[in-house]
């Protein structure tokens, strides 16, 4: 049985000022963030006139898939879906249902395992199967693509010309950033058995990979975007704390690769393009960031790569011995006990 459509979901991001709030609120529903930190946030969506880029980059990025699928003669029509702003993937699957679809792969834009970047999609995909109701397609989530060739030959080129914008100057350190989250949820990112899964380790192994790639020897992994209470330990340290460290080094130049991010989300415009650069500057440090591999032509195709994985049986191509993990059906965890939600400390 083959598969008549693929749903593109993503994050979701406001594509005005009047819808910041209420994006804000979707993505901390029933996490207790009081609205002073909402208004706070708010701030730096309306530094850019309250859009985030990531719905046109998504976008962007499903017409160049559309395109490479053409070419391939897949014959897979692409629908955009998101879990936090429209057009939401309840929706979206609704669509999809009324076109007749029985069976839907599904991408989801993020490389890595954890709850946010994994297991969120998970539920994501079983709150719109519920919402549909009867009828719903089976929906196949594609794998982790973490260490794929494609992906890491991005980064990599794109480190290179970051490195080429400061001059190639000799001793610019590289650093590579990951949004941070609770050290608690990084621990059940895995089983003990498969640490592989564990979302801070195949951070690192990117790192790792894209730096190899790159004929790059020294570099650190840090990490970025940190909310949430102060007593409660997130994984550190943060970039712009690293940056002031860097300088009292005496490191001069730095280059900074958001390996964790699959596109600008404003995380990057934000705490990269605008805090991170700001403090770097204010150390007369160089500054340069590395582009996102989703505007990258071969990002597309890794994306048809998975889909062949999926409709021909094409080998997964990886560059780690970490396990392929992420392909999973309706909603179901690839393991048990894999990228469980952090526990949340008790009340005093």
């Amino acid at each position: 049985m083959g598969y008549d459509a693929l749903l593109w979901l993503s994050f979701g991001g406001p594509e005005g000022p009047d819808e910041v709030m209420p994006f804000l609120e979707n993505v901390t529903r029933g996490r207790g963030v009081p609205r002073e930190r909402l208004l706070e946030v708010s701030e730096h969506y309306q530094h850019f006139g309250g859009v985030s880029p990531i719905n046109r980059l998504n976008r962007d990025a499903i017409s160049a898939v559309e395109k490479q699928l053409a070419a391939a003669g897949i014959d897979l029509p692409v629908h955009f879906g998101n879990r936090n702003w429209r057009p939401m993937v309840e929706d979206t699957l609704a669509e999809i249902t009324e076109a007749g679809a029985q069976r839907v792969l599904v991408f989801p834009t993020s490389a890595y395992g954890g709850y946010s970047a994994c297991r969120q999609y998970d539920e994501d995909i079983e709150r719109a199967r519920a919402s549909v109701g009867d009828g719903a397609p089976e929906l196949v989530k594609l794998r982790q693509f973490f260490d794929h060739p494609l992906f890491i030959a991005a980064f990599a080129d794109a480190v290179r010309a970051a490195h080429a914008k400061l001059g190639n100057q000799p001793g610019t350190r590289t650093v590579f950033c990951a949004h941070s989250v609770p050290e608690s949820a990084d621990k059940a990112s895995g089983p003990p058995s498969e640490g592989g899964r564990r979302y801070s380790r195949q951070i690192a192994e990117a790192a790792r990979l894209v730096a190899a790639e790159a004929g790059i020897e020294t570099y650190d992994v840090v990490w970025q975007s940190r909310s949430g209470p102060p007593q409660v330990p997130w994984l550190e340290p943060d970039i712009v704390d690293h940056i002031d460290a860097l300088h009292e080094e005496g490191v001069t130049s730095v280059v900074v690769c958001p390996v964790g991010f699959v596109s600008d989300h404003l995380e990057v415009i934000w705490d990269l393009d605008n805090e991170a650069a700001e403090r770097a500057a204010e150390h007369g440090m160089g500054f340069a960031r590395a582009a996102t591999p989703d505007t990258d032509p071969r990002f597309a195709e890794l994306v048809v790569e998975l889909i062949r994985e999926q409709i021909e049986g094409a080998p997964a191509r990886k560059l780690s011995s970490f396990p392929a993990a992420g392909c999973t059906i309706n909603g179901a965890p690839c393991a048990v006990g894999c990228c469980e939600p952090a526990k949340r400390p008790a009340r005093p």
